[in-house]
């Protein structure tokens, strides 16, 4: 199965993916991890444009061929980046449930944004006008909405997986 994590930054996309793939056994490709190791390699600044959501698919699709289970995880903003992750689990002939991660709470998701650490060497963490600011567009098809706000990673994790299981009942 492909399950694609997106939302806004601090939204707790990666610690939910961490802690589902932990869980699952399962395969965790983050975009932000392939886009900083482009930057570092000298190709590219950033924003690097589309090359790290292009590695990701590729790398998703191999593992999913391998018979892994992949946790894509990234804000994944827009329709074309959207359809590109289902496309990558179609070409494997695997199952793709998309989730969406929010913080419903301004409050909260600003005092995420503002505090958080980054655990990857050189990346710099947008700052809560470039949160607000970002484009993203808004979802146009069914997928998981998990609402972080108010509740412990684990609250998260564990209404995620009774989402996943409604979602691989129905055979999406």
């Amino acid at each position: 199965m492909l399950i694609v994590i997106g939302g806004l930054p601090a939204t707790g996309k990666t610690t939910l993916s961490r802690l589902l793939a932990a869980r699952i056994g399962a395969v965790h490709v983050r975009i932000d991890t392939i886009e900083q190791a482009i930057v570092r390699s000298g190709l590219a600044r950033h924003p690097v444009g589309p090359a790290g959501y292009v590695v990701g698919y590729a790398l998703a699709e191999e593992h999913l061929r391998q018979g892994l289970t992949v946790i894509a995880e990234s804000v994944n903003p827009l329709a074309v980046t959207r359809d590109a992750w289902r496309e990558t689990g179609i070409r494997a002939g695997v199952a793709v449930a998309e989730v969406e991660v929010v913080c419903s709470d301004p409050a909260e998701h600003r005092h995420r944004v503002t505090s958080r650490s980054i655990d990857i060497p050189g990346l710099r963490p947008p700052d809560w006008q470039e949160v607000v600011e970002r484009e993203y567009e808004p979802w146009e098809r069914e997928r998981v909405l998990v609402d972080t706000a108010g509740q412990a990673p684990e609250q998260s994790l564990d209404a995620l997986l009774r989402d996943l299981e409604r979602v691989r009942g129905s055979g999406s």
